[in-house]
Parts: C-alpha cells; structure tokens; sequence
C-alpha cells in the first residue's frame, strides 16, 4: 500500500531492548484477529455474492474448508456489523453459532459450533447498512457519468466487513468465487481476472495461490481493458482508459526489471485498475490486480513510481507477508525499498536520490509529529488493543527503507542482492515476524562479519525510537541546485528568471517544502504567474502548493483548492490541508463547509479521518 527527523536524533539512545526482545522461535499472538486460527485454520474460501447496487449490499455465501488442528468443537471467524443468516455444515445440517458482543476495533467473533470430524461449512449473509471497506458510488461521482461503481479497500483488518474471514496478515488461504452484477458492468477481483464483461452479468474467479484476507478485493463497474503486453495491462472506466495505458506503459518493462533483481513473479499476471477519484490511498497491491488512485495520471509518467512501489508488493508483502501488524514494516519497508530499486534501474540515479531525499523528509517530519521518543516510531510496533491504522505511518515506510538502505551501503549491493532473493525464495508464500527476520539476516548476511554487525545498529534502528544515528541520505545534486534557485527567488530573483526548466515533479516538490509559510501576497502571486501552480493537473504539486496558499492566505488558489477537495479522495492530500485550514483562523469553518460537499465523494475511511480532524 502506498498510502517521508535529523539522523543525530538517535545519538542518546540507550541500548537496554536487546536484552527485551522476542524470541525468533516462537508464533506471536496476532492482536487484532478475534478468530481460532491457532487451533482451526481455514485453507480455502470458496465465495458465492450478489451485488445489490440498489439496496447497497453485498449478499450471499462463503464456503470454507479448513483443518481443525486440535479437534476443537468451534472455529471462529472474524466480522464487522455483517448480518449472519444461517450456517450449514458440508453434511448440510445447520450449525449453531452466535455473534459475540462487538468491539468497536474488531467487530464481533462468530463462533460455529463443529464436531471434531468437520472439515468445511457455508456461512449465508449479507453486508450491514454501512460496510467500512466499501465505498458505494453513484454515476455522478465517476468519471463516466453514467453507471455505478463499487470498490473494497480490505487493509488493515476491513476485510471482515464484507465478508467473514478468519482475517490476520499471517492466515493465508485460497480462493474461488462467483460474482453476481448487474448487467453491462465488469466484476473484477484479486485473482485471475476477465478482460471483458460478460453477456449475463456472472463471473467466476480464482486466485490458487494463497493470500491473507486483506489482499481480498473486489471491483464492480464500467469498466473497460487494454494491454500493455503479454502479462500486463491497464483496466480503468472508458472515459479514462487511454490516458491511463499511456501514463502505464512501462509497466511491462517494470515486471521485468523487478524480476532481475529478485526472481520470478508468481502471481501469473500484473494489472493495474485505476479507480475513481475517491479511493482513499495511493494504491492497493491486491494480488494480480493493483487498485490504483487516478492522482498519479499527471500526464508526464512523473508519478508512476506508485505503481512500481506496488508491484514490488508482489514479492515484499504478498509474497512474503508481514505476520502480524505489529510487524507492519516487513512489508512496507522492504517495499519502498525495492520500489527505489526499481525506479532507479528504470530512470537513473539521480531520480531515485530524489526519491530517498524525498523520504527522508517525511520519515524526519513523521518522527516529529509522533515525537522523537515515541513507542510508535519504533519499526516494531506494539498495537495491542489499538486499531492497526496507527502503525500504517511514514515511520513503516521510509526508516523501514532507510534500514535496509544502511545494510545495503554496509554490505555492498551484490551481497544485498543476493541476500533479498534468498530472503523472498526461502519464505515464498509464507508469513514472518520482525524477529524471525532479523534471526534470518543474522545467519545469512551478518554473523561472519562483526564489523558489518557494528555499523548496523539492529536495536536503534527496530526496537528503539525516533531516527538513529548514521541513516544514511542520497547524494542529491538535482535537490541542491533546486535549493539554489528557492534561495535566489527568496532573495528577490523572479520566478521567471530562475532556471527550472528540466524539473521534475520531485524538484518542484523540493522547492515547495523549503518555501517559508510566511510569503508575502506578491510573491504568491508570481510563482503563481510563472508556473501556473494553481491549475496544475500534477496531484503532488497541486496539494503542496494549496498547503502553502493555506498558511499564506494566498486567497486566488482557494475555488481550486476547493474543487481538489471535491474531487479528490488521497488522504495523503486530504488529512494536511483539512489538518491546515482548522490551524488557521477562521480555517475551520472553511474547512467544514468544503467538507460537508465533499464527504459523500470519499471512501468511508477517509470519512473516518477528516471526521476526527474536524470534529
């Protein structure tokens, strides 16, 4: 999921929490799962829906098979406000069960009653009246104008909200499914998919390798399909499909390259599904099938790193999957990371240092948010008894990349490399903890190499906050030319004198954020004039140029704010310029009136956010 602190801020830190660490041998307790699946563990999900854009529900079966490993007498599953109709055991007796008291994290448990010969039961039910994993659109809220949508977003644990599942990151299991739509629509989900719709409204899937529920997706709407080439293509409403294979065109060189640094790709094919405006993050890996925002189509293939981050998903997160979400890292570290490996070996050096610079930004403005001895900025978390989304942060992300960063500038990228491939063939399809990781990287990369071991901080850098000493930053030259030309514009350079012509998107955000909050009007008014930043079509300098017109009152950008907020439903660009507006005076009226028309266009996570902000 794609959803960036000085390096002596670690100077101080003590180093007691080796002595405190979990044992690599033993299963951690998944927290944030209600199910059994320690001892009754589902293995294969055959799933039979119909979708009711009408009555905006989902209804119908679930089918599970799994092995009771301790022939206990119930199995118990994960959900949130679903209605359960009735449950039938493969002999087709029904099953007693009942719902237990709901949490407001977690939802409720569903317990079924089995006898300890009991391999498979069916579950009929329907969605509640406000599933928080799915976003119901309207015609008018689509690029197309005409035809509903639908779309599920199941990270962290949303999942159990459409359908009930035994639902943690380190419970994997097969699926097929049958999906009911209304005809002239196209179903798509995390598995094989179609490439046109169907005459009759039906479509059947598969997905044979096994995945955790929150890799469970599904799509339903206008939907149109090209390919980029034999493995690899693009599906988006036809209103937007030729923009998008264009902005996706190097996908196929991208699989390619991911697959020289750390082998095959396994899933069959790659796809990208760019969604409508609302989806509230970046992009969603779902296996065979990324959801993607529509922000990234700028035009100028500028943000498509997005979808490299996403396919190296197919190897750090699908493939080898972080067991609980305390351990959240794993996946979204090691991803950024090999995103980077990616973009560089597809767009150069000097790129990919932008992009590491670019991080380091958010990873330090992270730290300083949470604060520098934060629990939360730790790489292992501890989340019990709190909802998973507050791991979901920066910190993940970017010192989870910035650690394997340093291990790669300590080891040498051959040994890197090789250590990576090892890593993701030895654990295939499998789940693994932070400890397990780091016994893993012990045993093959660092206990032959004490020096190596010293310069890596293994305790600073997992089980201790804040940003330890020694991250390691790119060497920008693109970066310190651009802060060449901010200082000169600050001095009393025009805009239209300063040398910006062969910029990229990650230049121009670099000028932003250096740009103080206390410009005057006037200078507003010229970058505005020479670089049109107010009706920019690129989504990441649009949002940092708002942000900035926010702070200095730049009142000319607002109807064009306004119309982003309308329209766009990123949190990444909701959460600062709502968080904004409320900070300024008379910002939070502003803000609640654009959020009062704007509420309806968002997923109901994002809804969840702005609601708390603004409340």
């Amino acid at each position: 999921m794609l959803a960036t602190g000085s390096c002596q801020d670690g100077g101080t830190r003590k180093k007691e929490a080796k002595t405190s660490t979990p044992s690599a041998s033993g299963s951690e307790k998944d927290w944030h799962t209600l199910s059994n699946a320690d001892s009754v563990k589902v293995q294969h999900l055959s799933l039979d829906i119909a979708v009711d854009f009408d009555a905006k529900k989902i209804k119908g079966s679930a089918r599970w098979n799994f092995v009771n490993l301790k022939q206990g007498g119930s199995i118990v599953f994960d959900t949130k406000d679903l209605v359960i109709d009735s449950v039938v055991l493969e002999d087709g007796s029904k099953a007693s069960f009942s719902l237990g008291k709901a949490d407001d994290i977690l939802g409720a448990p569903l317990r079924v009653a089995l006898s300890p010969e009991s391999k498979s039961l069916t579950i009929y039910y329907q969605t509640g009246p406000a599933p928080i994993a799915l976003q119901w659109l309207e015609p008018a809220q689509t690029f197309g104008k005409k035809k509903p949508f639908l779309y599920t977003q199941s990270e962290s644990i949303y999942a159990r909200s459409w359908i009930p599942c035994q639902d943690g990151p380190g419970i994997r299991y097969t699926y097929d499914a049958r999906v009911q739509v209304p005809k002239g629509l196209m179903a798509l989900m995390s598995a094989e998919n179609p490439q046109r719709p169907s005459s009759d409204g039906r479509y059947s899937f598969r997905m044979s390798q096994p995945v955790p529920a929150y890799l469970m997706a599904l799509a339903v709407g206008d939907i149109g399909f090209t390919a980029v080439d034999e493995r690899t293509g693009v599906y988006a409403e036809p209103a937007i499909l030729g923009k998008a294979h264009k902005e996706l065109e190097d996908m196929g060189a991208m699989v390619h390259t991911a697959e020289q640094l750390y082998g095959p790709y396994r899933w069959g094919r790659y796809d990208v599904l760019v969604l409508p405006s609302g989806f509230p993050i970046g992009g969603m890996e779902n296996p065979r099938l990324t959801f993607s925002t529509p922000t990234i189509l700028a035009g100028d293939k500028s943000l498509v790193n997005l979808i490299a981050h996403e396919l190296a998903h197919s190897w750090s997160g699908n493939l080898v999957t972080n067991a609980t979400w305390n351990d959240f890292w794993l996946n979204e570290g090691f991803t950024v990371y090999f995103e980077r490996r990616i973009t560089e070996a597809t767009y150069g050096k000097d790129y990919v240092d932008m992009l590491w610079e670019l991080g380091y930004q958010d990873m330090k403005a992270g730290v300083e948010d949470l604060g520098a001895s934060s629990p939360d900025t730790r790489l292992k978390l501890d989340l019990k008894g709190r909802d998973p989304d507050i791991g979901l942060t920066d910190i993940a992300y970017e010192k989870g990349a910035a650690f394997l960063y340093l291990i790669e500038r300590t080891v040498g990228r051959e040994a890197m490399d090789k250590f990576l491939r090892s890593y993701f063939d030895s654990h295939a399809f499998r789940t693994v903890n932070t400890e397990q990781f780091i016994a893993y990287l012990q045993d093959h990369l660092l206990k032959q190499h004490p020096e190596w071991q010293q310069k890596i901080d293994i305790d600073a850098w997992v089980y201790s906050p804040g940003i330890p000493a020694g991250c390691p930053r790119a060497d920008n030259q693109r970066f310190r030319k651009a802060e060449e030309q901010c200082d000169l514009f600050l001095k009393g350079t025009p805009p239209s004198r300063l040398a910006t012509g062969a910029w990229s998107t990650y230049e121009w955000m670099h000028f932003l954020r250096r740009l103080p909050r206390n410009l005057k009007p006037g200078q507003m008014k010229a970058l505005d004039d020479a670089y049109h930043f107010t009706t920019t079509g690129n989504s990441e300098i649009a949002d940092l140029w708002f942000l900035l017109s926010i702070y200095t009152k730049y009142e000319p950008a607002y109807p064009a704010m306004r119309q982003f907020l309308y329209v766009t439903g990123r949190q990444k660009f909701l959460e600062p310029l709502y968080k904004a507006m409320k900070a300024t005076p008379g910002g939070l009226s502003m803000a609640r009136e654009i959020y009062s028309r704007a509420r309806p266009n968002y997923h109901p996570l994002a809804q969840k956010t702005i609601d708390e902000i603004l409340q």
